[in-house]
């Protein structure tokens, strides 16, 4: 009976084993994943749950018995440590020692970890990361009123963080290296409209600066962050949200390729025919953009798992989607398809009034539509997406006129 291994317990691994199962496959699953809870989704701990709004059981995937129902071998609190691609096989460490599992297909969804700094004071205890419902429990218990808050990068993470803070009454100061929010994402166009919504909710922005220095005070209270200006501020706790890197070591040991994440086709095979590689951790090929790209989005997980449980059964697999992302800070809610990075477009076009906080944003490049943002106006995903897969110039007087149905672009 084959058995297949799945490295990691995020979304995508959960989903490729349902999938796996939904799709006729009877042999062995075994689904390892290093942390104490069993798979979860990660947006709602800087979102939902972080503000205290969704209970905890709905962060997680499937229900305790699924795993049980569906012949699914989940291992919580254990790490695949090695590959041995000669054998085959695999090795494990966990509360029962190391172990040894064979497999005949084997995916690496491992994810990745927050990037860290290192300052003096970097390791105190009142120095907090997001990536797990644990670190998201810290942040729920810290975020008191009057809690003094210094968040060091204004990406996703550092932006979601400070609105829950925000929203729970604490003192807020970002520090941003960058001249605006999310400056490498969107651009200082978008950067802007983020930079006041923030401000108008009470919270402060120090571009240009980072931090040097954390020094704790007495009982986890009245410390001080140093920043590169010189600046001393008042920092009960410092949130540090500055981007992710792949936990791919995994592969690179195991000799697979590896470039800011594990290289897969479009059909997310590795260089190992008998490994493929989803999620976060995974560097894929996009038909759609001509080149690798690696998103740490929930879509990306939610859809790539499925996708490579599929291509892990020898069903033929096009792995294309267009990126997709969403966030939800205060009033504002947005879903952004493509990956408008700075340096990719050469004008930006609204649909609506920017102030307004309902609107789309357009990210263009010669003409042709590469990226959408509809911020509180729903419903327009699928006519976004179709013209970023189009590839064809649009007429920007008809894209940005609201008595224009998109779909008629």
């Amino acid at each position: 009976m084959a058995a297949f291994v799945i490295a990691g317990g995020g979304l995508a691994a959960a989903k490729a084993a349902e999938t796996l199962r939904d799709e006729g496959f009877d042999g062995e699953i075994v689904l390892v994943g290093a942390e104490p809870d069993r798979p979860y989704e990660r947006p709602p701990l800087s979102k939902g749950y972080l503000l205290g709004n969704d209970e905890r059981d709905s962060v997680y995937v499937h229900s305790p018995d699924w795993y049980a129902e569906h012949q699914v071998d989940l291992r919580q609190g254990v790490t695949v440590t090695a590959i041995d691609r000669a054998a085959a096989t695999v090795t494990t460490s966990g509360p029962d020692g190391p172990q040894t599992l064979p497999y005949d297909k084997l995916l690496l969804a491992t994810g990745a970890a927050p990037r860290r700094l290192s300052f003096p004071g970097s390791e105190s205890d009142e120095v907090l990361y997001l990536r797990t419902l644990a670190d998201s429990d810290r942040l729920r218990t810290a975020f008191q009123p009057g809690t003094r808050v210094v968040v060091a990068g204004a990406g996703w993470i550092g932006l979601e963080t400070t609105a829950a803070a925000r929203t729970a009454d604490c003192q807020v100061t970002v520090l941003e290296p960058e001249p605006s929010p999310l400056h490498a994402q969107l651009g200082p166009e978008l950067g802007a409209v983020f930079t006041d919504l923030h401000r108008a909710h009470g919270a402060e922005f120090r571009f240009a600066e980072h931090a040097v220095e954390f020094r704790p005070g007495p009982g986890g209270r009245d410390g001080i962050v140093i920043t590169s200006a010189g600046a001393e501020l008042a920092a009960d706790v410092m949130v540090i949200g500055i981007g992710a890197i792949p936990n791919d070591e995994l592969a690179a040991r195991a000799g697979l390729e590896v470039s800011g994440g594990v290289v897969t086709d479009e059909a997310l095979r590795t260089s190992d025919p008998n490994i493929f590689a989803a999620g976060d951790v995974a560097r894929s090929f996009s038909p759609l953009l001509g080149q690798r790209i690696r998103v740490e989005h929930w879509a990306n997980a939610l859809n790539g798992g499925p996708a490579a449980a599929k291509s892990m059964l020898g069903q033929p697999v096009v792995y294309d989607p267009v990126p997709y992302f969403y966030s939800d800070q205060y009033e504002l809610g947005m879903e952004c398809s493509g990956l408008p990075e700075l340096g990719s477009y050469d004008r930006v076009a609204y649909r609506g009034d920017p102030k307004t906080l309902e609107f789309i944003a357009f990210w263009l490049s010669g003409g042709a539509v590469i990226a959408g943002m509809n911020v509180n106006v729903w419903d327009v995903t699928d006519d976004i997406q179709a013209l970023i897969r189009s590839h064809g110039k649009v007429d920007v007087g008809r894209l940005t006129d609201l008595d224009i149905p998109l779909s008629d672009i």
